[in-house]
This record gives C-alpha cells, structure tokens and sequence, in this order.
C-alpha cells in the first residue's frame, strides 16, 4: 500500500510505532499531488516548504515520545473558507485573490495544535455559494471518479482531494449539503454536525445560523477522531455549546439491535433517480440485517424546507458579503492607479462588480430583495417562522426512532457544465440535505454504492440535535457490513 492511500488510523499507528515518519507519510501526499492534481484541481494554493516543517517538528516530538495527539504528523488539506495565519485565503473570490488572514480560524489552530500538517488549501465555489465547485473563480475541480464530471459543492475540493488521496483527510462547512453532497458524489465519508458543535470563528461566513463545519474522511472511525479534536465550546463563538463533548470513537457498533431507523417518504418520492433508489433500498435491507427496526415516518413540512432555506440563506449571504467594501480590505480601485471613482458609492460598487462572480451578485441581489422594506414580511419573516416549524417537526420525529435515512442527492454526479448555466436546476441539487440545515440537526454522508456507470453514491444517515454518536452506532455498523468505502478511483497510468 502507498503511504498517501492510508487512514488517519492507519497511518497515526504507524507513526506511532516508527514504522513511518511523517515526513515520509508528508512527501507520499506531494508526490500524489504532483501526480494527479492536474487532473483534479483540487488544491488553490500548496505550503510544500511549510508542511516540511510541521511534518519534521512532529517526528521530533515523536523521537522524545511527546506525540500530541492521535493526529500528529497527520496530513490535511483545509477548505479555502478556513482563515490560516500567513497563508493565503482566498474563499475562491477575485475579491480576496491577494488576502492572507493574519490569524488562524479556531479549528485550523485546534488541529495545528494536535500536530497535524497543513498540505494546502482546498478549491471550493466562491464563498462557499454552489454545489458543483464550478463557481470558483480560480478553477473548477473535477471528479476523481470521472473527470468529466463535477465533485460536488462547496466543499468539492475537499472531497475530491480525500477521494484522489490527495490528503489523508480534510476540512469542509455545511450551509445546505456542502460536505454531505460532495462526499456522495466522490465516495468519501462527510459529516455534518449540530448547530452549535463546532466553532466557527474565522470561517467565512455565507449564512450564520446555518453554517457548519465538518470532516470529509476515508472511514466513518476517521470521523470520529477528527470530530474529537474540533468539536466544543469556544469563547470566541458565542453560538458554540457549553456542554461536554463526547467521545465519538466509542460508538463504534457492528450489530444494530433495538434501533429504530426512520425512513421519511418525502426523501424518496418525485425525481429520485432509478438507480440510486435501488442503492439505498440496498442499504436499507443491510441495516434490517444487522438488527436495526425500520421504521416509515412523515415530515410533510419538507416541502417548503428548499424554499425556507433559500429566502434565509440569501437574506444572510447579502448582510455577510457587505463587509467586502473596497475599502477595509480585499479587492478595491482604489488600489490601481488606472481607476478612478466619483465617490464612496462607486469604489463599493466597482469594487464589487470587479471581485464578486455571478452567483455570488446573484445571491445578493435575492438576499437585498427579501430583506428590503415591503418584502421582508412576506418573505424573510415568513421563511424564519416556517423554519422553526421543521425544527419542531424533526424534534418531534426524532422522539420516534433514533436516526433517519436517506438519499444524499437524487442523483449521483452530473456532468461539468451541466447545470451551471440554470441556477434554480443547481439549487434543487440540495433537495435531500438542506432540509437538515433547516432543522439544524446532524448528519452524515458514507458510500453506500455504485451506479452501473461506476458513479459513487452515498446514504445519508440524519440524526436529533447532538445526536452525531447515534450516527456513528449506525454508520460504523453499515460500514462494516460493506466495503464500499474500500474502492478507490482509477487514474490507471498515474496509480
């Protein structure tokens, strides 16, 4: 086996037993990177010279035997979303083509701290704002799995680095389906989590009250230990929880007796496609066999989560985008000589016309619309009201069964191009995950098959707030049970 294939678990043993170093484990990854990145496009910017470093540094400390953490020595790639001190963050915006953040987000730090590498930073659709990773205003990342097609958005990048072995794991947010998407679409594992679990300061924020942050990982255990170092309070995210955090590697399961699985028909009804409804069918007759009851539910307010979710989301994305003024920092005319403005009016809006791309201008002209005066009642207020009614449908279903589950995306990855040019087609890829952020509940995304055409699909497993270690019972159980999360792309010369 090539270094670049192994698990964090894998590779954290050998590391610890000094059968590898991490700068061997280090050097595996940039060799891979060179290999097929080409191809890929997953990473915006490299830290070769940097990650040397870090990578020596924690063979020295675990030369002395002072190993921080399970992670040390661990390569990672982060999503281009994540502030990281002295190295270029651009979210995939011309805007912030030229940024490099002066601090570390808390989760960078959390992970700089348990001794993982930095690899680089990971292409993503501008602001986090799509679900192709075709909006990037940089270059558009393809799938591991078919070149031709896209990985999956925001956090494409992301997840097509974990499938191309590009990192042994990375770092993504969720705002509708931005880590759970992506995964299904290149067969990595991709966790949502509650509300609340994970701080979120020095994230660029697209819509405050629905963005998470999460791992995209090989196996549901690699999850666990990346959970384990990230989740908890922070004081510098009032938003973040108080309560102890658990610890996730301990819900490890291999039978499922006595759990209650829901299956809420809304999710399988109209435009699922054909084949990955038989995935999941599939997937449901293996958790029947490891013990588990299913359970048929109703959650009848589905049908205005898309709707809620993108009046709330816009509305959000246009207040947070107006901190990029051309004046405090980022792009701005007010740099280059050749440019010229009457007043304060035209930098902003030059500024802005210049740095921003489509979907980006196009969420905030929604987002103006819904919050100006005359629409605001009927469409923001509205939307806030009806979010609050998903929420207390989903507390109410989650008082019946312990978990959900579901189609990831009707569909499995569509062609590069395919829908760029239709914006309510792109949209309606998050029919299956924005509900979740509606509710604001967990969730995770595993391989859970392979259309005939070879195309990754993955089973989404939907848990109550906090609930992420009723996931994990059930995703490492299924994943045990499969070997789907085994199969790795083809590059065929370049392996």
């Amino acid at each position: 086996m090539n270094l670049y294939e192994l698990t964090i678990k894998e590779a954290s043993g050998k590391l610890e037993t000094g059968e590898i170093t991490s700068l061997e484990l280090t050097k595996s990854i940039f060799d891979r990177i060179r290999k097929v990145d080409s191809d890929v496009r997953a990473y915006i910017t490299l830290c070769e010279e940097d990650a040397y470093e870090m990578a020596k540094a924690s063979d020295d400390r675990r030369a002395k035997g002072n190993a921080l953490s399970e992670l040390d020595g661990i390569p990672v790639g982060i999503k281009d979303a994540f502030l990281t001190k002295g190295i270029k963050t651009t979210n995939a915006s011309k805007i912030l083509e030229d940024f490099i953040p002066p601090y570390d987000s808390t989760v960078v730090k959390k992970l700089k701290d348990a001794g993982c590498v930095i690899i680089g930073k990971l292409n993503t659709d501008e602001f986090t704002m799509g679900s192709s990773t075709e909006n990037s205003a940089f270059l558009k990342t393809r799938n591991p799995w078919d070149l031709e097609r896209v990985p999956g958005g925001s956090s494409g990048g992301s997840a097509a680095a974990v499938a191309a072995d590009e990192c042994i794991f990375a770092l993504g947010t969720d705002t509708g389906g931005s880590i759970r998407q992506p995964a299904s679409f290149c067969s990595t594992v991709g966790m949502k989590v509650s509300y609340g679990l994970i701080s979120r300061y020095g994230v660029m924020s697209y819509a405050s009250s629905f963005d998470t942050i999460g791992p995209l990982t090989k196996t549901v255990e690699d999850a666990a230990i990346v959970l384990n170092c990230i989740a908890g309070n922070d004081a510098k995210d009032s938003t973040t929880i108080q309560q102890e955090i658990l610890d996730y590697t301990k819900f490890d399961r291999r039978d499922l007796t006595g759990k209650k699985i829901g299956i809420p028909a809304e999710f399988f009804g109209e435009g699922l496609n054909s084949e990955v409804a038989e995935i999941i069918e599939t997937a449901k007759a293996t958790l029947k066999g490891l013990g588990a009851e299913l359970i048929p539910v109703s959650l009848p307010l589905t049908k205005y989560a898309i709707a809620t979710y993108y009046i709330l989301v816009k509305s959000e994305a246009s207040s947070n985008l107006s901190r990029y003024d051309g004046i405090r920092y980022g792009h701005s005319i007010l740099k280059e000589a050749d440019k010229k403005a009457k007043n304060l009016d035209e930098v902003y809006l030059k500024s802005r016309e210049e740095g921003f791309g489509p979907e980006v201008k196009r969420s905030i002209m929604m987002g103006a619309h819904t919050l100006s005066s005359g629409y605001f009642d009927a469409y923001y207020k509205k939307a806030a009201k009806v979010r609050t009614k998903i929420r207390d449908e989903y507390k109410k279903v989650f008082e019946e069964v312990d978990v959900l589950i579901a189609p990831v995306s009707p569909f499995p990855a569509f062609k590069v191009g395919e829908k760029v040019d239709d914006p309510l087609s792109m949209y309606l890829a998050d029919i299956d995950t924005a509900p979740i952020n509606v509710a604001g509940v967990p969730a995770m995304s595993l391989p859970a098959g392979f259309t005939s055409e070879g195309l990754p699909v993955g089973l989404q497993i939907i848990g109550p707030m906090f609930g992420e270690g009723k996931i994990f019972e059930v995703a490492s159980a299924f994943e045990k049970a499969t070997d789907f999360h085994k199969k790795r792309p083809n590059f065929s010369s370049k392996d």
